[in-house]
């Protein structure tokens, strides 16, 4: 009887936290375009089913059980649903840089509710993400609601899709000509190379780790530089 009961409560909490994260799904296939610039003023007319998900991630707590992607999945679409959810509050603006509570900084802010805890974005993205579920990967998965942001997808992660999403966003970024200029001797590339140099040099330099993404081959000893960051709304 206590087997079956497990089974159950197991079942249901799976079906409850994939038809919760169909909804965040839903939102972005609906505000988001194909090339990652969010309809803020139509998102705000669905805030109620935003709200509705941050809900589920306040209730749920992951832990350890969980597997690595699963965990990974879940705390990009927090972060990136509590972001959004920051920027309506605040809609309309010009930059996420804009927002300040008390002095604080967007990122430092702390009113991100996951399992009952309360967090900033900062410790999400650094203390959670990159520290406990390390992947260079991270930073094309997490959205910082900029243009210079790598785009923000239109569907939610998932403990199946995970890596292939994030695989594709990766690839998207580094070709794109907006937010990297790549040629085989030289490169101009986003400040967010710079700024996490030792997360994309675990395995070699950062023009290794471009070439794994890049459509044409950069030279080992290409000249490196870095784009200033465009720090406007990633509004459509």
């Amino acid at each position: 009887m206590k087997r079956t009961l497990l089974l159950f409560v197991t079942i249901f909490t799976l079906a409850q936290g994939n038809a919760q994260t169909s909804i965040f799904n839903n939102l972005l296939q609906k505000h988001v375009s194909n090339d990652g610039f969010v309809d803020y003023k139509s998102f705000k007319n669905d805030v109620a089913q935003l709200d509705n998900y941050l809900s589920y991630l306040n209730k749920t707590n992951p832990d350890n059980s969980w597997s690595e992607n699963k965990q990974k999945a879940f705390w990009i679409n927090a972060y990136n649903a509590y972001t959004i959810k920051l920027i309506l509050e605040n809609y309309p603006l010009q930059s996420i840089m804009d927002i300040k509570k008390e002095g604080k900084i967007a990122w430092k802010i702390p009113f991100a509710k996951v399992g009952g805890e309360t967090y900033t974005l900062d410790h999400i993205e650094h203390e959670i993400l990159r520290k406990n579920l390390f992947d260079p990967k991270i930073h094309v998965g997490v959205n910082c609601a900029s243009i210079s942001c790598p785009k923000l997808g239109n569907s939610a992660f998932t403990e199946e899709n995970i890596e292939t999403e994030l695989s594709k966003l990766m690839t998207a970024f580094v070709n794109d000509s907006n937010r990297n200029k790549i040629s085989k001797k030289k490169v101009e590339i986003s400040s967010i190379f710079d700024w996490f140099t030792e997360d994309f040099t675990k395995k070699g330099t950062v023009i290794d780790y471009l070439n794994r993404y890049a459509n044409s081959t950069i030279n080992t000893n290409a000249k490196i530089s870095y784009l200033k960051y465009d720090w406007s709304l990633n509004s459509k």
